[in-house]
Parts: structure tokens; C-alpha cells; sequence
């Protein structure tokens, strides 16, 4: 069986079928489109499904032009019929694993979408989970609601976990040309899932299990969760002894060996580093062991806002002023420059914290020309133009996030006062005593 699914997959027959439509899921449906292959996209956003049959995108990095395309060439079709997960060969599963309030891992995605799919699983095909998330999940919570459609895996179908490691905004990689790890339930899954990506991606890295596929992506973000902690926590430091973060970063870079540079911000943001730490610590508490240093870096990284906001308290009480009343502009929406993702931004945290303590707040981001309603947030807000009259008419502007789009000497010029958590205004070499790192 699973000769005829490598064989219909070499032979460019195979349908593919990608389950969540958003950043993950939309550039796989391209690559696969790209390489010859018909896609079946599944999304349980209605507007997402029209929009994308009508051929246009609302991924900034993903071209309308290159949905129209695929769509007007029979490539690529969206719905929302999740009984049509009978149609595809594989099935790709691109769904969110948020955290609950508690910061535990939030599977309700995952065991939705794998219940959708045993109620119409047939023989032969293969599922790959995407979604990041702690190693076991694929066995643990997929394995069994599928298995409830009657069916066995690696006799009737083929089971295997496929970590994304999209990074939007990145112009030296791009879907196509990252490796692909790939994990199967057994030597059969492995087979057809390496088979299914190589069809599409450059190069597919295989490993020995579902849970090292899986552990492999957690390490990646904890990782630089754990370093982007580390000179958070020194920014704090250096700030109290005068010394700038950022110079003794550009120093010690210079090394060629021995030390890779991260950088500080006001918070994490995008929708691996914030959430996949804590994914791995809850999972450690189950053998009975506590992750500490994942525990502090996520400690230290989840309380930045919090830290900006009092640099933007301590600059507006040393004009004499206070947050409550003043009008604060903070720039950038998404969570990284040049890109319209907004997920996990600390920018959405700072304008609640502002506007919880009285601010007036606006904010200007030339990729989010309005807020959407999120699972934690909902601001109602669009971006105000800028201009040097409306810079000059607030009391701070907090940047938030450095797009290349900004000229940083003219926000400086009319800003009466600037608050950089990005180290975005370094080349500015006239006001220098309206910036405040924060």
C-alpha cells in the first residue's frame, strides 16, 4: 500500500490536502503548487476560503498574483467541507497549538482536526502533523482519535510529524529551501512522508521517531529563547550600571568563535519562541522534573513589557509628566520588522499596559493597517499616518518594532521624546537626549 502512495506521489498524481490556511499552511500550498502537485486546502475561517478561491492572499509575503495563478490553473482549491479530508493522499495538518491562561498546551486544535480526519480516513493515505508542540503529542493525542476510525496505522494509513520552521520576513531562506525534518510513526510512514515533501521541498531530513521530530523543534526555540532571555536580563543590568547592550553585543560579535549574537526586545513575539518553551517544561513535569532554566528564560522574557513600560514611566517623570493622560504612539504592530504578523507581538501587550494605566494610545505599522480580533486580544484599532505634525503631538513614541519602511532621523526630529526597545535609532546622530533605550 504504501508503494502505491510513494508511487502516485513520484508520478506527481497524488492530491495533497493542507488543514489551517495561514502562515504555515499557505506556503506549503504554494511550494507544492510550484512543484506539480494539486493542493486541497482546508481552513475553518470562512472569510480565509473566499478570499482565497476569489485569488487573493492576506499573507503580506504571499502575492495574490501567485494565488490567482494557482487557483485560474486548477492547482489549488480552499474549503471549509472538512468531510473532503476523504479527497487528499496526504494530509498536512497546520493548525495552532496556543498556550491556555494557565500556560499549559492548548491541543484543542489538533485533536478537532484529527477528529475530522477519522471520520473520513481511508486506506492508504498519510497525515503529518506540522504543528509545533512536545514530543509525544503525534503518538499520544493523534495515534488514538484516528485509530478510532477503525483503521491501523502503518497497515491502513501512514502516520507522521513534520515540524514547520517557517520564518516570516526571511529573504535568504524561504519554504522550499529549509530543511524539512520529518519523523514517521514507522518505517512505512517515514517512507511515504520523505516521499511527499521531497516532491515539493529541496531537502528533507529524516529522523527515527515522531518524538524526535518533534523534540527537534523545541530545541530550536528554546534555545533562542533561552539566549534572547540571557540579553534581556543583561539589557536590564547594563542599563542600571550605563552601559549600552547593544555596543557590548557589536563587541563581542567580532569574536569568530564561541559566541552567536542574539538581541534584546520588549517581549517575544510570532508563534514558536513565546509558547514552545513552556510546551517542553509541561511535559518535563510529567517524569517528574522541573525545566528551571527554560522556566526563568520564560519568566525573564514574559516580564519585558512590563520593563518598557516603566523606562516610558521613568523618561515622561523626568519631564515632569505622567503616562496617565499622555498620548503614546507606539510604531510597529507585528511582532519582527518587515512582516504583517501579529501573533504573540508584545506590541499588542504594550498598548493594553498603556491603556490600563491611562495612556491615550495609537500606533502606526505600514504592514497591519488594522487590529483583528485574536484569541487574546481584540484592540479595534487602525494605523495612523505619520507625519512630522502628528509626531510632534504626542508625548512619546514608543518603538516597538524597527521596520527598515521608518526614517528614524525624522521620527526623532518631531518626537518630543522616543523610547527605543530596538536600537532601531543608533544611526541618529542629532537629539540624541529625546532617545531612551528601553
Amino acid at each position: 500500500m504504501v508503494k502505491n502512495l510513494i508511487d502516485r506521489i513520484e508520478r506527481k498524481k497524488a492530491l495533497i490536502g493542507v488543514v489551517g490556511l495561514g502562515y504555515v499552511g499557505l506556503p506549503l500550498v504554494r511550494e507544492f503548487c510550484r512543484a506539480g502537485l494539486k493542493v486541497l486546502g482546508f481552513d475553518v475561517d470562512a472569510a480565509k476560503v473566499k478570499a482565497l478561491k476569489a485569488g487573493r492572499s492576506y499573507i503580506e509575503h504571499i502575492p495574490s498574483k501567485v494565488v490567482k495563478e494557482m487557483v485560474a490553473g486548477g492547482a489549488f482549491d480552499a474549503t471549509t467541507d472538512f468531510k473532503k479530508l476523504s479527497k487528499p493522499d496526504c494530509i498536512l495538518i497546520c493548525v495552532p497549538t496556543p498556550l491556555t491562561k494557565m500556560r499549559d498546551p492548548d491541543m484543542s486544535y489538533v485533536e478537532a482536526t484529527a477528529r475530522s480526519v477519522a471520520a473520513v480516513l481511508r486506506k492508504g493515505q498519510l497525515v503529518v502533523l506540522e504543528s509545533t508542540t512536545y514530543p509525544g503529542t503525534t503518538k499520544e493525542v493523534m495515534l488514538p482519535i484516528l485509530e478510532q476510525s477503525g483503521l491501523k496505522v502503518g497497515r491502513d494509513f501512514f502516520l507522521a510529524f513534520s515540524p514547520e520552521r517557517e520564518d516570516p520576513g526571511r529573504t535568504d531562506y524561504s519554504t522550499k529551501t529549509i530543511p524539512k525534518v520529518v519523523g514517521g510513526y514507522d518505517s512505512k510512514s517515514l517512507a511515504a512522508a520523505v516521499a511527499c515533501y521531497e516532491a515539493a521541498l529541496d531537502t528533507v531530513v529524516p529522523v527515527s521517531s515522531c518524538e524526535a521530530a518533534e523534540a527537534c523543534k523545541i530545541l530550536e526555540n528554546t534555545y533562542r529563547c533561552v539566549n534572547i532571555a540571557l540579553v534581556n536580563e543583561l539589557k536590564m543590568l547594563f542599563d542600571r550600571m550605563g552601559i549600552d547592550v547593544w555596543e557590548v553585543i557589536r563587541a563581542a560579535a567580532t569574536k569568530p568563535f564561541g559566541f552567536t549574537a542574539f538581541y534584546p526586545g520588549p517581549g517575544l513575539g510570532g508563534h514558536c519562541i513565546p509558547i514552545d518553551p513552556f510546551y517542553l517544561s509541561w511535559k518535563a513535569r510529567q517524569y517528574e522534573m522541573s525545566t528551571r532554566f527554560i522556566e526563568l528564560a520564560g519568566e525573564i522574557n514574559v516580564s519585558m513589557p512590563r520593563y518598557v513600560i516603566s523606562r516610558l514611566m521613568d523618561a515622561l517623570n523626568e519631564r515632569s509628566q505622567s503616562l496617565k493622560g499622555s498620548k503614546i504612539l507606539v510604531l510597529g504592530l507585528a511582532y519582527k520588522k518587515d512582516v504583517d504578523d501579529v501573533r504573540e507581538s508584545p506590541s499588542l501587550e504594550l498598548i493594553e499596559l498603556l491603556i490600563e494605566k491611562g495612556a491615550k494610545v495609537d500606533y502606526n505599522d505600514p504592514h497591519c493597517p488594522r487590529t483583528h480580533k485574536m484569541r487574546e486580544h481584540d484592540l479595534k484599532m487602525t494605523s495612523k499616518p505619520l507625519s512630522a505634525k502628528m509626531l510632534a503631538g504626542y508625548d512619546a513614541v514608543l518603538i516597538s518594532t524597527d521596520h527598515t519602511s521608518y526614517d528614524y532621523k525624522q521620527i526623532v526630529r518631531h518626537a518630543q521624546l522616543v523610547v527605543d526597545t530596538r536600537n532601531a535609532t543608533s544611526g541618529v546622530k542629532t537629539g540624541r537626549s529625546k532617545i531612551v533605550k528601553a
